[in-house]
């Protein structure tokens, strides 16, 4: 099932998500419909909390940076076999460490349409997580599929890209940003705008 996704301005994207156990309600189905929802929006990874859902779940499939015609001439035949082959479940997910010299890559985010900007990142990670069968994993990753990981483990701790970039580029970004909260967008996937009750 396609959910909406919930976008700038609502709470929820705040907040510290809270850890869950094996016996979560219907976990398998929610993962299946986070994945239909991030594949409908052509994300590349997808928060629990961009659903609607304050919990340490987070979702990535890197192959369409691999796939997409416009990104072809930036990854070695390598890289791309590594971005097509990435797809993974992250649960209660930890970064450990995050090392190397920063370097700028070009970021967006569903819960943020339309808005595209340079953010500074580490380029190495070490992270611990379950995956959806409760196996525990304790990994290193690094280069674009570090910086998706990053990206997405932003989320379950209550920030977004646009906290990364200069106060001056938000700023310039900040009349988008409105519009957005007042749901003055229109992209092409279902979006949830959030109502002070």
């Amino acid at each position: 099932m396609i959910l909406p996704i919930v976008v700038y301005g609502d709470p929820i994207l705040r907040k510290v998500a809270a850890q869950i156990d094996s016996n979560y309600e219907d976990l398998n189905v929610l993962i299946k419909n986070m994945f239909d929802t991030m594949y409908s929006a052509k994300g590349v990874g997808l928060a629990a909390p961009q659903i609607g859902k304050s919990i340490r779940l987070f979702i990535v499939d890197t192959e369409p940076f691999a796939t997409d015609d416009d990104e072809e001439s930036e990854f070695t035949p390598e890289q791309k076999k590594q971005l097509i082959a990435f797809k993974k479940v992250f649960i209660n997910a930890k970064i450990t460490s995050e090392t190397g010299i920063e370097w700028k890559f070009n970021e967006g985010c569903l819960s943020i349409p339309k808005i595209r900007e340079d953010v500074n990142r580490k380029p190495e990670i070490k992270i611990e997580y379950y995956d959806e069968h409760f196996k525990k994993h304790v990994e290193a990753y690094d280069g674009v599929i570090a910086r998706v990981i990053q990206h997405e483990y932003d989320h379950i701790e209550g920030k977004l890209f646009t906290d990364l970039i200069s106060p001056f580029k938000r700023k310039m970004i900040s009349g988008k940003l409105a519009d957005i909260s007042k749901g003055k967008i229109n992209p092409d996937y279902r979006i949830k705008v959030y109502k002070a009750k």
